[in-house]
């Protein structure tokens, strides 16, 4: 699962449900007062669900993508 650092709108979404993504690559961006970070998936896996989607206004420690670990 990976969860908002911080309160902003969702700027960009980098990948979409069905996609294989390894450690270090972006996810989504999110912009809060005239700062964009960058979302980065912690492990392999596949995105399993997208919670958001671009202009999005999200709070702190809402979820935004559910990442499946990567089978065997």
């Amino acid at each position: 699962h990976v969860g908002a650092p911080m309160p902003g709108v969702v700027s960009a979404l980098a990948v979409a449900a069905g996609q294989a993504v390894k450690a270090g690559d972006v996810l989504l961006s999110i912009e809060a007062m005239k700062m964009e970070t960058a979302l980065h998936a912690e492990r392999d896996g596949m995105i399993a669900e997208m919670l958001v989607k671009a202009g999005d206004q999200i709070d702190a420690k809402d979820l935004l993508v559910v990442v499946e670990a990567a089978r065997p």
